[in-house]
This record gives structure tokens, sequence and C-alpha cells, in this order.
């Protein structure tokens, strides 16, 4: 390992620390998301506590945090395996950031933000699939896992030198989603939005 590449860890964990969705929850005047709704601090949990300006200014934040450094030290020229390694530690950051008490997210904006350096047709492919899943199931969680899933295979497919980092971002997501697991298979997992059901004739 270079210095360069461990500096750029060490970053990429720091700047992933920086929790978006606390800080645009305190900006909006909304409540503590570890506190409130899921306890998640994500894009969901805010989109539930303040609506869809605050969430989609987190989701972009959240997505930052794993773009600015894996595409940074893609520039200089780090290597493939080592730009996996910036992009977990961008993960780790946000799971547990040093900022708030190691309470953090679930790190899917994070994640797909640490792929997009591969290519927007990754990025377009990986939002894709999680929309996809999201309006078939109505949950959020299951689409974030299933994305997870796709994503070494996409990768494979479009640029192999990059399978193995993506992987461990993906296996990491998966672990860090155990509880919604277990909740999806014992039904229930909250949904964030249900279908409009036909009401039947009298």
């Amino acid at each position: 390992m270079t210095a360069l590449s461990l500096a750029m860890i060490i970053l990429a964990y720091l700047g992933g620390s920086i929790s978006s969705a606390i800080l645009v929850c305190r900006c909006y005047g909304l409540p503590d998301p570890r506190e409130h709704g899921s306890h998640n601090p994500g894009t969901t949990n805010v989109l539930r506590l303040g609506g869809r300006s605050a969430a989609v200014l987190v989701l972009l934040c959240d997505m930052s945090k794993g773009t600015a450094p894996v595409y940074l030290a893609w520039y200089l020229g780090v290597t493939p395996f080592f730009l996996g390694l910036i992009g977990v530690a961008a993960c780790l950051g946000h799971m547990y950031p040093l900022f708030f008490h190691f309470q953090g997210g679930k790190g899917v904006a994070t994640a797909l933000g640490a792929m997009l350096p591969i290519g927007l047709d990754m990025g377009a492919m990986m939002l894709s699939t999680w929309v996809i899943v999201l309006l078939l199931s109505g949950y959020s969680s299951l689409a974030a896992l299933i994305a997870a899933l796709l994503a070494p295979l996409y990768t494979y497919w479009l640029k192999p030198e990059f399978t193995m980092p993506v992987a461990m971002l993906c296996a990491l997501i998966v672990y860090r989603h155990h509880e919604n697991i277990l909740r999806l298979l014992n039904g229930q997992e909250d949904k964030i939005w249900r279908r409009k059901q036909k009401r039947r004739p009298d």
C-alpha cells in the first residue's frame, strides 16, 4: 500500500463520517433521524420525516461522499483494488461516523456514488434496478439489496477489472441490511409506498 492510497482511505472515511442526513435535518428544523422514523440517518427516513426536497439533498450529499474520493484517487492513478478500499472506507464512514457517535446509515447512496466513476452506464443500471424493484415491491430495503447483489454482475459485464472492489462494497451493504433482511423474511418490513387498490363494485 502506497502513502497515497493510505491517505485517500483515511480521507474517504473522514468524509464519509459527515452525516448528511443529520445536518440536513438540523438545517430544515426536522427531528434527529437517528431517534425518529426508522432510526436510520439516510435518504428514505429523511423522506418520511421532511419530504422530497430534504431527501433529495441528503441523497446527493451522500452520493458525493462516495464519488469524490474514488474519482480523485482514480485520477491520481490508484489501482482498482485500492479504489475499492477507498469506496469501502467512505461507506464505513457513513455507517459508523466518527463525528456522530458512530451512529450512521446503511451506505446505499454512498456506495452508489463510489461506483459512479466506473461509468454513467453503471450508475444508470444500478439506479434503474433500484427503481424497478421499488415500484414492484414498495420496499426500499429490498430494492437496495437486489441492486447490491446485481452490481458485481453489471461491473463484470462493463469493466471486469473493477469487479472485486464493487463486490467488496456490495458485501458491506448486504451485511448492513441484516436486520432488514430478517424483517423482510418475517413480513415485518415497512413499505415506503403502496399501490392504490381498485375498489370492488358494491
